[in-house]
């Protein structure tokens, strides 16, 4: 039987304390983050030089290291039970181990020649999504036919499973307002035409639709830096709920598919804290991770 490749593409990160500094070194050194042309070796060392310390604490608090790899790994074996012995499936991190030529030399030993790459980066950015698939193309380029999954923000599965996650979030905990929470960018790169926020609002649209919501909102987290990003981001909302009189928000963290430390920190520790000095109960809706429905929403990827 001819089997195929499926690789599960995604940033990575650090899975241990001791990696933090060489994964924001990798990190850094990628133009497509910041491109400061003969610098970038340079630059990468200072940045993680200087970021090391602080984000050491940050993961300190949530268990010392990030779980992607573990809940991608996760997902990448969901995936391979439910689309069967024709299907090798194997994850690849931009930033950190499993590297994407390691899971390349994988398919290699299996004696597969085609794959199907998904970018897990379900709305394209060319800070992310770019990167982490013009580094697949270059490695995979002349060992590998392929076919690459680059956004998938409307894919019906994905909407339902965000779905599912909230419709269960609000039978526990209530009714609240509900705030879509993004990674922000940049937004000079918002203004040069990348599609990142326009596919943003085309999933929340989607969920709005499907489920009639009439209170709603869109924020973005993960600023750093002295540059603007694309607002409004998620404190300065918080603050502008709590003025308006919410005492509950339940927060869906929309462009993330698995738990890392944008969610478990970000989320729960720092945004929690804020919200609750506000007066505003702050409740996370579950990221999708390995639930059923996600894991039917990439195999319709495979498939289609």
């Amino acid at each position: 039987m001819v089997r195929k490749g499926v690789l599960l593409l995604n940033m990575g990160g650090p899975d241990s304390l001791e990696a933090v500094k060489p994964f924001l070194f990798n990190l850094f050194k990628d133009p497509y983050i910041a491109n400061v042309g003969i610098l970038q070796i340079p630059f990468a060392w200072l940045m993680a030089t200087l970021r090391s310390k602080k984000v050491k604490k940050n993961y300190k608090k949530i268990g010392s290291k990030s779980p992607l790899k573990d809940i991608t790994f996760q997902q990448a074996k969901n995936l391979e039970k439910i689309l069967g012995s024709e299907y090798s499936v194997k994850v690849g991190m931009n930033y950190w181990h499993p590297l994407i030529e390691e899971a390349l030399s994988e398919f290699e030993k299996e004696g597969i020649n085609y794959l199907i790459a998904i970018s897990l980066y379900p709305q394209f950015c060319h800070a992310t999504s770019a990167s982490i698939i013009e580094k697949f193309k270059k490695l995979a380029s002349g060992k590998f036919q392929y076919k690459i999954i680059s956004s998938w923000f409307d894919n019906p599965y994905y909407i339902d499973a965000w779905i599912e996650n909230i419709e269960n979030t609000i039978k526990k905990n209530g009714e609240g307002f509900l705030l879509f929470s993004a990674h922000g960018i940049p937004l000079s790169l918002h203004q040069k035409g990348d599609p990142y926020v326009n596919q943003i609002e085309e999933t929340v649209k989607a969920i709005v639709k499907k489920m009639n919501l009439k209170e709603w909102a869109i924020s973005y987290q993960s600023r750093t830096g002295p540059v603007k990003w694309v607002e409004p981001s998620t404190e300065d909302k918080i603050d502008e709920l709590s003025k308006r009189g919410f005492r509950k928000v339940l927060i869906v963290p929309i462009s993330f598919v698995s738990d890392h430390i944008e969610t478990l920190f970000e989320i729960d520790i720092l945004y929690k804290t804020i919200a609750n000095y506000k007066g505003i109960e702050l409740i996370r809706v579950p990221s999708l991770n390995t639930s059923h429905k996600f894991i039917e929403a990439l195999k319709y990827l495979v498939s289609s």
